[in-house]
């Protein structure tokens, strides 16, 4: 104790309130000069083992109380202060501190205050969401970060892009790459623009997966990524230069905000194009076809990561030669979504995506493995639903592997173009029945409801009691 100083003014302070002293009252019972509690109040003085000892004995408070922990109150105002609405008032540490210190019960009603805030915009997202779903759209829409602006809008068009299929199939041709696709893009870089591709190590590039230097005209990449991630980062960079006029006339189409909105969704169409480059259209569609969408033999044949393979499946609308409209959504083990996309757009209408019970979640327990299933909504629709663990950048001994599941699904409808079909055609087991999402779905005794809905009354029958969580009406 006697090497650690303790600041503690704002919570002396309080305590000489609480008994209603003065500061010179306060001083004469401690046996210091007034000015001297002045400066200690003023956290421009530590306590004292000495003064601590006193404060105990006069006013028996517990020694905890003077210590106090802030950290809690912390974290809660820290989070407070990153929500987009107040981006613009972002304080310092120190400050957040001195509220915690100086204010705890008003820092205390911030933080209630904010989370009921978070409450109401989260019910008003799900009735947004519940008249969407019913064609009406609604005219007001809550605060978003560019990054959400986004992803809206990838989400609901088709992930399909015409003019930058037709382009990578050019540089297909213009290349000729013979088995080793990464080498052949590394030589177009390097002929054509003057781009040398280099590899880092983790410590000296720690914290980026590419890095493109204008100076040198050099493209590091980490380390850590697999050989798959690697080509796709190369291909990114083939895509900007070489697809530029294309991907600069699809980003205008789309009429975003912001500039920082506009730069997120350059990166997305320039990775888009990334994997149109690793697989190209014809070859792959055909491909595709002939493996009845296999998506193991079409990793292996493209030489390609499983998620790679997931995301272009969803791609194939190409007017003519058209395949079976995918959709997929990958989250981590926490439910947080990162990507969703469809080749006719991610049918948030008719599929939701937010059921605990669809098997992206049960596929965290069965890390590498294919799991199938077919899932029935409360209307009826039926789909075909394959989902799968994916392994992301390779950390070091002491870090948390970044682990994601992906889920690739379809129409029922399309069972027997797909291989996976195979395991329910005919199956007497019957689908899994699944909702759009918790706040959204009106399935009675549901096991895995983590949220009531929003459409019905809340149950408050005192001598009943449901098999859900949370009984409705």
């Amino acid at each position: 104790m006697a090497e650690q100083k303790i600041f503690a003014g704002p919570r002396l302070r309080r305590i000489r309130n609480q008994h209603g002293l003065t500061q010179t009252a306060m001083a004469e019972e401690l046996g210091i000069s007034p000015s001297y509690l002045n400066l200690i109040e003023r956290n421009q003085r530590p306590l004292t083992v000495q003064l601590l000892l006193k404060l105990t004995s006069v006013y028996k408070i517990d020694l905890e109380e003077l210590q106090g922990e802030t950290t809690g109150t912390m974290s809660a105002l820290k989070e407070v202060f990153s929500d987009p609405l107040l981006a613009e008032a972002l304080p310092g540490d120190q400050e957040l501190i001195e509220v915690a210190d100086a204010a705890p019960n008003a820092a205390a009603g911030v933080v209630k205050l904010y989370r009921a805030y978070k409450e109401a915009q989260s019910r008003l997202s799900g009735l947004s969401e519940l008249l969407a779903r019913e064609g009406h759209t609604p005219t007001v829409s809550g605060t978003r970060l560019p990054v959400d602006e986004v992803r809206e809008v990838f989400e609901r068009r088709p992930n399909h892009i015409a003019a930058i299929e037709e382009a990578a199939e050019e540089l297909h041709t213009h290349i000729k790459p013979v088995e080793d696709l990464s080498n052949a893009l590394r030589s177009w870089l390097a002929r054509e623009h003057g781009v040398v591709v280099r590899l880092l190590p983790v410590h000296t590039m720690p914290n980026w997966r590419r890095r493109f230097d204008r100076h040198s005209m050099r493209l590091f990449l980490s380390e850590r990524l697999s050989p798959f991630d690697q080509l796709r980062e190369i291909a990114v960079e083939v895509a900007q230069l070489a697809f530029g006029d294309q991907i600069s006339a699809e980003l205008e189409q789309l009429d975003f905000a912001s500039d920082e909105a506009r730069r997120l969704g350059r990166f997305e169409i320039a990775r888009y194009a990334a994997h149109a480059i690793m697989m190209p259209y014809g070859a792959f569609q055909a491909a595709a076809m002939r493996a009845r969408y296999d998506l193991d033999v079409l990793r292996s044949r493209f030489h390609v990561s499983f998620e790679q393979v997931a995301n272009r499946v969803t791609m194939l609308q190409r007017p003519g030669t058209s395949g079976v409209p995918f959709f997929m959504l990958e989250v981590d083990n926490a439910g947080n979504r990162f990507r969703r996309a469809g080749a006719r757009g991610f049918p948030q209408s008719r599929f939701g995506g937010g059921c605990p019970k669809l098997n992206i979640h049960a596929a965290f327990t069965q890390p590498g493995q294919i799991l199938v299933d077919a899932v029935e909504m409360p209307d009826g629709a039926e789909f075909l639903t394959i989902a799968r663990t994916l392994e992301g950048p390779q950390g070091a001994f002491n870090e948390r592997v970044r682990r994601t599941a992906v889920l690739v699904g379809c129409d029922i409808g399309f069972r027997d173009e797909i291989i996976y079909g195979d395991t329910v055609k005919g199956s007497a087991i019957k689908p899994t029945q699944i909702g759009p999402a918790c706040r959204l779905c009106e399935r009675q005794g549901c096991l895995a409801r983590a949220e009531p809905p929003l459409t019905r009354p809340s149950g408050l029958d005192e001598m009943v009691t449901g098999l859900s969580a949370f009984d409705f009406q």
